[in-house]
């Protein structure tokens, strides 16, 4: 697991920082053409670099799938759990077991599907003939416009990057099923970078949580107030 992890976190902070890099020096690359510089704009204008916003475009689907794969085993995507907190924990751990089940079920049926539509787009074409077998009767598929490279090898990201996510879903269910928790992340937190105590003391904002989501708990500390006449606390 720990390869895999390596992985899937390589290859998307590549896709991103190359995704970046290519658009600088295409802008770059852009803006210096326009001047008229003898010699330096001519052989700027023979770089041919139509091709960068398709790239990006492909690596940045391609970090998106991942990335969503990624999101599932840290717990950093986005949910809206206000009513599944409040039950019960009995109820809340069935809840929580059929959103991982409906997670999973979703990405395997996206996975199988684009790996069907990535067979038949092409792929079959290119793997039979790499093994050598007959492709008269098979289409060898269509290609991206500046690139020029073949749409299966696009659309790939589709099934693979689907069915890591739906083996994250998995992995998480097992988990919780075993310990009762799921992946949590600290999205204040930045890594690489330690907090000293009195940082985390100023990021701690527990004494703001309400104790029966109607008052707040007095027996925290920063919630202590005064009473008023009516024996109530301001």
């Amino acid at each position: 697991m720990k390869i895999l992890d390596h992985l899937e976190e390589w290859l998307i902070t590549f896709l991103m920082g190359a995704a970046t890099l290519i658009v600088f020096i295409a802008v770059l690359h852009r803006y210096s053409a326009g001047y008229a510089i003898p010699g330096l704009q001519d052989w700027l204008l023979s770089i041919n670099m139509t091709w960068a916003q398709e790239l990006t475009i492909i690596m940045f689907v391609w970090m998106a799938k991942f990335g969503a794969a990624y999101g599932v085993r840290t717990g950093i995507h986005v949910g809206v759990d206000v009513f599944i907190n409040r039950l019960g924990k009995s109820a809340r751990g069935k809840f929580i077991i059929i959103g991982m089940g409906a997670g999973a079920l979703f990405t395997g049926i996206v996975a199988i599907m684009g790996a069907t539509f990535v067979w038949d787009n092409g792929a079959h074409y290119a793997i039979f003939k790499a093994i050598g077998m007959n492709v008269e009767e098979l289409i060898e598929g269509p290609t991206t416009p500046d690139l020029e490279w073949p749409t299966w090898i696009v659309y790939s990201a589709i099934p693979l990057g689907s069915s890591l996510m739906c083996f994250r879903f998995l992995q998480v269910l097992v988990g919780f099923v075993r310990t009762g928790e799921l992946p949590h992340h600290d999205h204040g937190h930045v890594d690489g970078l330690e907090e000293t105590p009195a940082e985390e003391a100023a990021q701690n904002t527990e004494f703001y949580n309400l104790q029966d989501n109607l008052h707040p708990d007095e027996d925290r500390p920063g919630n202590a107030g005064r009473k008023n006449d009516t024996g109530d606390r301001t």
